[in-house]
């Protein structure tokens, strides 16, 4: 392995990200409470405390994976790595760690977009890999994980037939107990809410003044407004989006 910040697990090895994307912890806005957790979660990982595998679930665009690339760039100076790993290669998690345990340096495994089927092999891996299999897991290595789901699992109809009553009180069925087991191995789980119209708008603002346009007014903001509207979403890829397209046509 060389000296980069990323690494992405391709074709059964690690190949290095040239060109990582610079996000800043202070350009994330609306998300205060999740930002302040995965920092001291991740403080305590680079410094070499007991921390916890991270599961961030929530709505699209809410910033899940912009604060996990923005945690990689706080943290880089003190010895923190990424490996970015897809959700069907996690069968290969222990030729992926194979290489980290001796490193010096702490890495993050991060699966973007998680979700599995319950027959899924992957599924197997992960249980492993957050629960510990015969093999001691490596204390440099933690997984940050995002999904829009919060089970990992797909959700069907027939789960809610199993739902039984015992002593006045409502079970779950096996299916919807597994899937919730499933996201309980994360010790650090945080959910990310539909930004409010005031959110959206100030990440507008946030942006454009990022592509040089601190012009505002009342037709930006009810452009802004329309946009977020036609796309049925206020969120943080929203307010980029369009910010990129007022700023280009306002150059």
């Amino acid at each position: 392995m060389s000296t980069h910040l990323a690494y992405r697990w391709h074709e059964k090895r690690l190949k290095p990200i040239e060109f990582v994307h610079a996000v800043q912890l202070d350009e994330l806005l609306g998300i205060e409470r999740q930002k302040a957790a995965i920092v001291q979660n991740t403080q305590q990982f680079v410094a070499k405390k007991p921390a916890n595998h991270v599961l961030l679930t929530g709505s699209r665009g809410t910033g899940k994976s912009s604060i996990v690339k923005a945690v990689l760039n706080a943290f880089a100076p003190r010895g923190l790595r990424l490996v970015e790993l897809a959700a069907h290669d996690l069968i290969d998690l222990p030729d992926v760690v194979a290489p980290l345990r001796e490193r010096d340096e702490r890495f993050i495994l991060y699966v973007d977009d998680f979700s599995v089927a319950a027959n899924d092999p992957a599924l197997t891996a992960l249980k492993t890999a957050l629960d510990g299999g015969i093999e001691e897991p490596p204390d440099n290595v933690l997984i940050y994980a995002t999904s829009n789901r919060r089970h990992l699992m797909p959700e069907m109809k027939r789960d809610n037939e199993e739902y039984h009553w015992m002593e006045d009180e409502l079970h779950p069925g096996e299916s919807t107990e597994e899937k919730i087991s499933l996201s309980e191995r994360f010790g650090l789980w945080l959910s990310f809410q539909p930004f409010t119209q005031d959110q959206y708008l100030e990440v507008v603002r946030l942006h454009l003044a990022k592509l040089g346009h601190t012009a505002w007014d009342e037709d930006t903001e009810k452009s802004a407004l329309r946009w977020a509207l036609n796309r049925a979403s206020r969120s943080g890829r929203v307010a980029r989006q369009f910010a990129r397209d007022w700023a280009g046509r306002h150059a």
